[in-house]
């Protein structure tokens, strides 16, 4: 365990695309598969609530966009890909149906030395700047300390006085700087909270606590706004299992502040979120997860009158510049759950854009379709499907194809290829929730049968956003002979209109292989990858892995339902690839 948390930091901490998925990332593959929930010894005391204009405040911010990957961008706002920002940018995610943003910041890269630990003027010029445009286009603005978390702060068990000096220091200066704003600015403690070199999870409790105590003391003492101004509390990680829930319901118990609320961060269930185990859809083992969390935050907080925000919510591996490690469709259904779920639970959320959702220089989303879906959940379900692929082979017979349909409490509306609406009957029939797609229908449709995307229909339901269903003409894909180093290997792939799902490694005696070897399918982006259109890679990671002159075999699952064998041999520095 300490061996793979020590790998990932600094791994993750150079990442210009996911630098904040730092400690979400690391809680998940670390602590999450390996340990039991943390429960205290006995019931924690039961916070009081807080006031109406908490719950009203924190249910107006409902939904929520963060800035992120810019003012927390290290050294700069442009340093991870972002342009600076503009009104028209903070005008475009309010005409989207964002109520607030969540701007995540940096600080102690901004900072001089001790002990005033003064932050750069222009710094806080252009925070204030930021802070200023978005509560002008009557946006709700959560701001916070970001990657000081780890850059710093983590370290409060081994450096305790030094650190707490330091923040003590920024939190005043911010505290001083924001005293008179709007009260639709709101102050959140720190972000994903971690500790380093502690006896374990009491330690890293008493330590949260007495940060999140002093931040407390800090912005109320500062008079002004900050009287009153909403708090935000993170739990431990902002992890939701049960112990952390516990251990900041007992620090709200301490404070017995009505302007506060929690917040709690969720990137889905980890093995289906980063692509690992063969978790390629958003299945029954996902929604559980999901609801679980939910459930517990729920009861922990919202159901005592005590406000929750999900601070950032989306996929770990998602993001557009990197296309199909979550595969399309299987995105849609779990931002669709999640939505929902949230609304039912009465749960505030904060969708994580770090730029892979909206192009900030386009000002347009990077997947409309997906967003609608996004925006969709917010105010009701959609229908959707087991699939949104059909896969007809390229020669041969063509057969009829059935989907299950998704309801999620809507009627189906039949469906639509373009302006043209299908006949229930003859293009397909439906006979509960399976629909069943034509012989005849489907050979019309994919017409000459060129590979890929021949045609794509609409299921139309009685609310929400349609589902989509793309009709694909295949053939078994076609991997040849490669040879190369072991700093990573470009397979020669004739995909033939099929899509690459997952990969299984696995030594002739049976054993698994891989940087993952408790489960023979390995991860997406950390042993291979699929991005063009004629290759598959294999990292440098996986081969460092592998033992030498040791035969692994290995399996190539696709979205159609081929698998195709592939076997592979480290030998030194070399390496070799070959159809089985």
């Amino acid at each position: 365990m300490t061996t793979r948390l020590a790998r990932l930091l600094p791994r993750r901490r150079r990442s210009s695309r996911i630098p904040r998925r730092l400690t979400a990332l690391v809680l998940a593959l670390v602590l999450l598969p390996l340990l039991p929930a943390t429960a205290l010894a006995a019931d924690p005391p039961v916070p009081p609530p807080s006031s109406p204009a908490a719950r009203s405040a924190v249910a107006a911010m409902q939904p929520g966009w963060n800035l992120g990957n810019t003012y927390d961008a290290i050294p700069d706002e442009t340093s991870w890909g972002n342009p600076p920002v503009t009104r028209a940018l903070f005008q475009k995610v309010k005409s989207q149906g964002f109520k607030s943003i969540r701007l995540p910041v940096t600080w102690g890269i901004h900072q001089g030395p001790a002990p005033d630990h003064r932050i750069d003027a222009a710094w806080m010029a252009k925070v204030r700047q930021v802070v200023d445009l978005a509560l002008s286009e009557d946006l709700y603005v959560l701001l916070n300390m970001h990657h000081d978390s780890w850059m710093w702060v983590n370290t409060l068990s081994t450096d305790h006085d030094t650190v707490l000096a330091r923040y003590r220091a920024t939190w005043t200066q911010i505290a001083a700087e924001f005293r008179d704003r709007s009260p639709k600015l709101a102050l959140e403690s720190i972000n994903e909270p971690t500790f380093s070199g502690t006896s374990g999870d009491e330690e890293n409790y008493r330590l949260l606590a007495e940060l999140n105590k002093e931040f407390h003391r800090i912005v109320r003492g500062s008079g002004g706004g900050n009287a009153d101004r909403l708090l935000v509390l993170p739990t431990l990680y902002t992890n939701a299992d049960q112990g952390r829930l516990d251990a900041l319901a007992t620090e709200l118990a301490d404070l017995r502040d009505p302007m506060v609320a929690t917040t709690v961060h969720f990137y889905g269930w980890w093995p289906f979120s980063v692509n690992i185990a063969g978790y390629t859809r958003f299945d029954a083992t996902s929604e559980q997860d999901l609801t679980g969390t939910f459930d517990r935050v729920y009861n922990a907080f919202t159901a005592r009158g005590i406000p929750v925000v999900i601070g950032e919510y989306a996929l770990l591996a998602y993001d557009h510049y990197r296309p199909g490690i979550i595969q399309r469709g299987e995105q849609r259904k779990y931002f669709e759950f999640l939505g929902d779920y949230a609304r039912r639970r009465n749960l505030t959320t904060m969708l994580w854009d770090a730029g892979q959702f909206l192009n900030r220089n386009t000002l347009q989303w990077r997947d409309a379709e997906l967003f609608g879906q996004i925006r969709s959940s917010w105010t009701t379900r959609s229908g959707t499907a087991s699939s949104d692929m059909v896969f007809v082979p390229k020669s041969g017979a063509v057969t009829s194809q059935d989907l299950t349909l998704n309801l999620n409490g809507t009627d189906f509306q039949g469906l639509r290829h373009g302006s043209r609406t299908l006949l229930r009957g003859k293009d397909y029939t439906l006979s509960g929730n399976r629909l069943t797609l034509t012989a005849a229908t489907l050979t019309e449709l994919v017409g000459d049968r060129a590979y890929g995307v021949n045609a794509t229909l609409e299921a139309r339901f009685s609310r929400g956003v349609p589902w989509r269903i793309d009709v694909i003409s295949h053939d078994r894909p076609v991997l040849s002979t490669a040879s190369g180093t072991t700093g990573g290997l470009s397979v020669p792939t004739q995909f033939r209109g099929d899509m690459l799902a997952t990969m299984e490694a696995k030594y002739d005696d049976g054993a698994n292989a891989g940087p993952a070897d408790w489960t023979s399918y390995q991860q997406w982006d950390t042993a291979f990858s699929a991005y063009t259109s004629d290759s598959i890679k294999l990292t440098a990671e996986f081969f460092t892995s592998l033992r030498d002159n040791a035969r692994v075999t290995l399996t190539f699952h696709f979205w159609s339902g081929a698998k195709v064998t592939y076997h592979v041999t480290k030998s030194g520095g070399t390496v070799t690839g070959s159809p089985a």
